[in-house]
């Protein structure tokens, strides 16, 4: 299997083939293509499903995946490292989120909602004529529109993303799960109480529909979905373990050392070593 690396924090590429070299490929970078024209097989991790069209595929590194074109096609790539992620603002990443933890990685276009169809295909023909002129602060043009293309796909994820997570739930216990994701970095909006007054509901009935529907009350849950946002936090950006727990909300480093060991059997440092190294 081929193993591609990427030596820049982004790169764009155009791509017009009457044949995609039908061979399974890895990454070692993340990648967002988006057809402009053409028709095909888009294969991820052994999965198939047509393309045409206006559609946007997103490519994590741990992905296995190819094209078989049917009618001439024509591609715009979008890669970047994690070199370019680790040199955004914390509220950046932030909107990412749903990106890293709750895509199904599965074929087939993220983008749910149809308005943002043409807006993606506007955004990536001015990435294509922006990458072929010569204006002035023509890379941070270039790094803006990227940016929002990532957030907007991070949108449409966050729109299907609780059908990821409880596929067999009845529609309030999607509110719920929403309800969390959306105010994660607010403790006191996850309170029982809180909760429970938001919804117009009891705070004992918030708490077992949601024990009930969810299969962890919501303090696991809040927790164990905190850990996988630290975990990103220390994968992909440079943030120091103080900031961490500022944003947060941990009492100090003493309480997140001890959660994050809990849960994955080493403290936040030494998880973070991991991926410098």
């Amino acid at each position: 299997m081929e193993i591609r690396n990427l030596y820049h924090p982004f790169e764009l590429q155009f791509l017009e083939v009457s044949e995609y070299e039908a061979k399974e490929r890895k990454n070692t970078f993340f990648e967002m293509v988006f057809v402009l024209e053409g028709k095909g097989i888009q294969i991820i991790n052994d999965h198939r499903l047509p393309y045409t069209n206006d559609k946007l595929f997103l490519i994590f590194p741990q992905d296995t995946h190819s094209f078989e074109v049917i009618e001439k096609t024509k591609f715009f790539f979008i890669r970047f490292h994690d070199s370019y992620l680790k040199n955004q603002s914390s509220d950046w990443i932030q909107k990412l989120e749903f990106i890293f933890h709750n895509h199904n990685h599965l074929p087939g276009c993220i983008l749910k909602t149809v308005t943002d169809k043409p807006l993606i295909r506007a955004m990536i023909e001015a990435l294509i004529r922006e990458e072929n002129s010569d204006f002035p602060q023509q890379q941070e043009v270039i790094k803006q529109i990227i940016n929002t293309i990532i957030t907007i796909a991070a949108r449409n994820i966050s729109l299907i993303a609780p059908l990821a997570i409880a596929p067999s739930k009845a529609e309030p216990s999607l509110d719920l799960l929403h309800y969390v994701h959306q105010n994660i970095y607010q403790p006191e909006a996850l309170k029982t109480a809180k909760m429970a007054l938001e919804f117009n509901v009891s705070p004992t009935y918030i708490s077992e529909y949601f024990k009930n529907n969810i299969g962890q009350s919501i303090q696991e849950y809040t927790i164990a979905y905190k850990i996988k946002l630290i975990e990103t936090r220390l994968k992909f950006t440079n943030m120091q373990i103080n900031e961490i727990v500022y944003e947060f909300g941990f009492s100090d480093a003493s309480h997140l050392n001890r959660l994050f060991k809990k849960y994955l059997g080493m403290n936040p440092s030494d998880y973070k070593k991991q991926f410098q190294n």
